[in-house]
């Protein structure tokens, strides 16, 4: 139940958000943090505080002050000794100042990135802060180099120029802490997975004592105008120490998490997804190889227009090309209905709609003395001015192409969650022919240890590619990335990620040497 005061501060906190637009708000990242969330915070807070401390509150992005009402509904009044918060607009600090005048609040209205951290006697033991999720681009090209500069000259801590406003607000923070002071930070959970989050990482793990991370099922999304997933990230001003574990929780609350696993540092170290946790074992993704110990993976060539350098054999016929400047080539995975492409004695595919990729290393003049009919061919190229495209030009003869071998085995790039025919979103192929593979499709070749092993026994690599096709459609997922409408996508980085334990039970004399497996590929 709600305090008279609480329910001034909310149906204030409404009256202004009505006064801006949406666009408004959403670039100066203004989202309020709703009520029950602030109570399940700062309850948890409570259970991280000596009992004995008096509470000395800061929010540095502090609105109309949900936290501070949640602090004093959770500690008795005679334990806060002071609170005080910034708020850099005065469309929502004015009216909260005079929310809070009777109480303990002191509320300044400045830009909390500019303020310099106080002496050590006005330190504060609890830091509480939803800051502002303001992303890189709403961001002055100036502001980001002011803040890149603060961040590295006060914490130690070199930023990401993709950084939100938000990574600042938490690095900034770290010198108006007290010794052993606890902070709790509600921030998108992006920042475990993508590469501006690395410092954040950096800061939680090597600076400060890294307590727990909860992160919120993404379909409760805890704002109703943001459609962000969140997670509260708890740390403690202290020293770390070598090695310790951090609670990873997810889903429900954060007194009654969904789920809990404790997680060792050494692995939060080495491992760039943390959403992984704690729904994976961290033990499974702590030993054993990934697919980068076993294959070498690559996008597939970009022809720079595949209407024009790509062909049918009627096409090859009707301009008459040489043999000698064609390569079969797979086509699209739509139109490739099987997972394994067999061959003829040439190890042509044996497909029903053959395609050749056209590429030459022959200068022009070369071709139209000796090979007239493809340069006839190329004329009409030029007429369409493929030769004008941006991959063509940049190279040194626009018709000739980037040199792959023919993988063996191959993974469709992108695909859907959910497939008419009922299956995965990603296709393990296994290519018996000499034919290569574009760009929508990753190419797998084997490391030289791995190839050996092909070569010592033909039939291992059909007992590998089943063993791809076997990956779980979850572990894929979560290497890769999610765009709307369910398409999913695999980049060659993310699928190197993937666990090769399975593979790895194929290969028992690799076996006997785990976590080493990259050294010897």
């Amino acid at each position: 139940m709600r305090s008279p005061i609480e329910n001034i501060r909310v149906e204030t906190q409404k009256k202004l958000d009505q006064q801006k637009t949406s666009e408004e708000r959403n670039q100066f990242g203004q989202f309020a943090t709703p009520t029950e969330l602030a109570h399940d915070i700062l309850r948890y807070a409570s259970t991280l505080l000596s009992k004995k401390a008096a509470v000395k509150f800061f929010d540095p992005a502090i609105g109309t002050g949900s936290f501070f009402s949640a602090l004093i509904s959770t500690f008795p009044e005679n334990k806060i000794q002071k609170a005080v918060g910034f708020e850099i607009d005065s469309h929502y600090a004015e009216p909260s100042q005079k929310i809070w005048k009777d109480h303990i609040l002191d509320i300044r209205v400045a830009d909390f990135t500019h303020e310099v951290p106080p002496s050590k006697k006005d330190l504060f033991n609890l830091v509480i802060c939803n800051p502002p999720y303001v992303r890189h681009h709403h961001l002055a090209s100036d502001d980001k180099v002011r803040l890149k500069q603060l961040a590295e000259d006060r914490v130690g801590i070199n930023t990401n120029g993709l950084a939100g406003l938000y990574c600042y607000f938490l690095l900034l923070s770290h010198n108006w802490m007290t010794k052993n002071g606890i902070a709790g930070w509600l921030i998108p959970s992006e920042f475990m997975d993508v590469n501006y989050g690395k410092a954040i990482k950096e800061y939680l793990l090597d600076k400060v004592r890294l307590l727990r991370i909860h992160r919120f099922d993404p379909n409760n999304v805890q704002f109703e105008d943001c459609l962000v997933s969140s997670a509260v990230v708890w740390f403690k001003n202290t020293k770390p120490p070598k090695s310790y574990q951090v609670e990873f929780s997810y889903g429900g609350t954060l007194i009654e998490p969904a789920l809990s696993r404790n997680i060792h540092t050494n692995i939060l170290k080495v491992e760039n997804k943390w959403t992984r946790f704690p729904v994976l074992d961290a033990r499974e993704l702590a030993v054993g190889a990934k697919l980068s110990d076993l294959f070498t993976i690559k996008r597939g060539l970009a022809t720079g227009d595949n209407s024009f350098f790509i062909l049918t054999r009627d096409q090859v016929e009707k301009h008459d090309l040489p043999e000698q400047f064609l390569k079969p080539i797979l086509p699209s995975p739509r139109f490739l209905k099987v997972t394994e492409i067999e061959a003829d004695d040439n190890r042509d595919p044996l497909l029903e709609q053959p395609l050749y990729l056209l590429d030459c290393d022959l200068k022009e003049e070369e071709i139209k003395q000796d090979y007239p009919q493809l340069w006839t061919y190329l004329q009409t190229g030029k007429e369409k001015q493929v030769n004008t495209r941006y991959l063509c030009r940049t190279r040194g003869l626009w018709y000739s192409q980037e040199k792959r071998e023919p993988p063996p085995i191959l993974c469709t790039y992108m695909g859907r969650s959910r497939q008419k025919s009922g299956g995965k979103p990603f296709r393990f192929i296994l290519n018996l022919s000499k034919a290569i593979a574009t760009n929508v499709y990753l190419l797998l070749y084997p490391k030289p240890l791995l190839a050996r092993a092909f070569k010592n026994d033909p039939e291992l690599i059909r007992s590998v590619w089943n063993a791809l096709n076997s990956i779980s459609t979850d572990n894929l997922l979560e290497e890769g990335r999610v765009y709307g409408g369910g398409l999913h996508k695999l980049e060659p980085k993310e699928l190197s990620n993937v666990s090769a334990s399975q593979i790895m039970e194929l290969l028992p004399n690799l076996r006997t040497n785990p976590g080493k497996q990259s050294d010897l590929f």
